[in-house]
């Protein structure tokens, strides 16, 4: 059955009508050769990287979360959140394959609908900005740039929309402790154009404004196609530089 494919400015990028409405609002495909990015739904959450696919770090009360894992079942808790989300608000999150096989993906929604957001000693996330939840590449496909290409999909995603900037709560202490399995390196934000916009030494929140340039949206869309014709398999014989935005990037756990 045929749901209206219909060619969006970008070239190579898609946006499909919403099928049912509510459920399926803002969902963006973006293809290269070998490459794609597909709006995350609930047909698609099984892709998402274990631990991932079943941490409600972001999605439940804080006070909730150690009755969900006690309960044995978070990954059910993380789809209703899913399909809650959709409902409310569509779109919340891309996920990047390559050649088929999921390779990251990032989520982002309004803070209302992020309950640990409230707990951040740097919140509240700023009123006109929607939140970058999280950002994963795995570790096979690091530094190809496609960490970069997620953050970009997902601000073209928010901008029509009408949404003015994108913040999140950054994370500055050991990249080996416990408490940076959820929240994205700060590093990694700067990277990609975030800046600080509320200084914490653990927990900063940084903001990406996505209108103070004119000409920031051709460029966005612009480099989006360039990474994604860039980006290759991963090679065994294949060294990658630590130096790359996605060496920087959180990659793997999320718990």
């Amino acid at each position: 059955m045929s749901h209206g494919l219909s060619l969006c400015a970008v070239p190579g990028v898609l946006v499909v009508p919403a099928v049912p409405r509510a459920a399926w609002r803002g969902w963006l495909v973006v293809k290269g050769v070998g490459r794609e990015v597909f709006s995350l739904t609930l047909d698609r959450i099984q892709d998402l990287p274990e631990p991932c696919v079943s941490c409600v770090f972001w999605e439940l009360d804080p006070a909730l979360v150690a009755g969900s894992i006690a309960g044995g079942e978070p990954g059910l808790d993380k789809e209703s959140w899913l399909s809650s989300a959709l409902l409310e608000w569509g779109s919340v999150g891309q996920v990047v394959y390559v050649d088929g096989v999921p390779a990251g993906y990032v989520t982002y929604a309004p803070s209302y609908l992020v309950p640990r957001a409230a707990a951040f000693p740097t919140a509240p996330i700023g009123a006109d900005a929607v939140m970058l939840v999280t950002a994963r590449v795995i570790p096979e496909y690091a530094g190809q740039g496609l960490g970069r290409v997620l953050i970009q999909v997902a601000a073209k995603d928010v901008m029509r929309r009408g949404v003015r900037a994108v913040e999140a709560f950054g994370y500055l202490g050991d990249p080996d402790s416990p408490k940076a399995g959820c929240v994205i390196p700060a590093r990694f934000l700067t990277a990609v154009g975030f800046k600080t916009v509320r200084e914490h030494r653990t927990y900063p929140r940084l903001r990406l404004d996505l209108h103070t340039a004119l000409t920031w949206r051709v460029d966005m869309e612009a480099a989006v196609e360039r990474l994604l014709a860039a980006v290759r398999s991963p090679s065994l014989s294949q060294g990658r530089r630590a130096s790359d935005v996605d060496a920087r990037a959180p990659r793997g756990s999320c718990a």
